[in-house]
């Protein structure tokens, strides 16, 4: 059976995150520990017992999904001799879940992941001031009608798609007041529900350009090998394996549209008959089963879970 890894994306982070892997396994434990002397914080503190206010905050949020991520991986591989270079075909990561995948694949080192998604998150939260931006969800409604809400409610104001969920979501961003206006235009377009997002900024729209500034001097200075098995693109929604190319559209990731949606159906027209989501939640596996119902789903983030899958392999 042909398989894909999955790895979330902001918004799957809870607290508790990733303790019961740290109470049971070694392997999970040294990946914690990595990424807290990385980031000079005690980042699994936070993620074990919270505040949740301080977890949700994007430049935790992010290394913190991630270092769940390879905690399940790393366990997988050093515990019960998984090699997910030889079991899966292709791996993929919605938004900040592309560096997961990344690093799972050894394309990236645990150390570097963490303090690119640490500045990522850090960046991103910085580019637009408090306030002045926003994002919203419009949900029934398929990406070409969220293009023509957007076109229409922008109004020399930058409002866009951020993300393509499938399913009927997407997700906007830009200027607040023309985040604001698409809410409007999507209900006199007969869309079925439209709600702001409780985010910090508006990611993936042209108001995150200092982000993918500060993004593209870290990714020329960080070791990029390639990746054991494709690594599909949120740009491009098929698989890269060149570290040139892999830098180059984690760049343009930054402002552009996660093409989710495109890339789980790239994976099936790939051969992909499981997609098995590696870390925090079970929001991939739920998308997919939106997406496309013949595409077997999997969610791997408990002891319990990982014990399972990797016995049942």
């Amino acid at each position: 059976m042909s398989r894909a890894f999955l790895f979330p994306g902001q918004g799957s982070q809870a607290v508790g995150m990733g303790k019961d892997l740290n109470d049971a396994f070694a392997a999970a434990r040294e990946v914690f520990q990595e990424v807290d002397d990385a980031l000079s914080q005690k980042l699994s503190a936070l993620m074990f017992a919270g505040p949740e206010a301080d977890l949700t905050l994007t430049e935790n949020a992010q290394p913190a999904l991630m270092a769940v991520s390879l905690a399940v991986v790393r366990v997988a591989e050093k515990e019960f001799g998984v090699d997910l270079a030889a079991k899966g075909a292709f791996a993929a990561g919605h938004s900040l879940g592309e560096y997961s995948a990344l690093c799972a694949m050894g394309a990236l080192s645990v150390t570097d992941t963490a303090r690119l998604l640490k500045l990522r998150g850090q960046s991103m939260q910085k580019a637009v001031p408090v306030g002045e931006g926003a994002m919203a969800a419009l949900l029934g409604a398929e990406l070409d009608q969220a293009q023509e809400v957007v076109t229409e409610a922008a109004q020399g104001e930058v409002v866009s798609c951020a993300n393509d969920n499938g399913g009927g979501q997407v997700v906007i961003s830009g200027k607040k007041s023309a985040v604001e206006r698409a809410i409007e235009v999507s209900k006199a377009k007969g869309i079925k529900r439209a709600m702001l997002l409780p985010v910090s900024a508006p990611f993936h729209c042209a108001m995150m350009q200092p982000a993918a500034d500060a993004m593209a001097e870290a990714l020329a200075k960080a070791a990029v090998n390639a990746p054991k098995l494709p690594v599909v693109s949120n740009v491009t929604a098929n698989g890269v394996s060149n570290p040139d190319d892999i830098r180059k559209l984690l760049v343009q990731q930054v402002t552009g549209l996660v093409r989710w949606r495109e890339s789980m159906q790239w994976l099936k027209g790939q051969g992909v008959a499981q997609a098995v989501e590696l870390g925090s939640g079970k929001v991939l596996a739920g998308l997919m089963k939106r997406i496309d119902k013949d595409i077997e789903t999997l969610s791997v983030g408990q002891p319990a879970e990982l014990e399972a899958w990797a016995r049942a392999l």
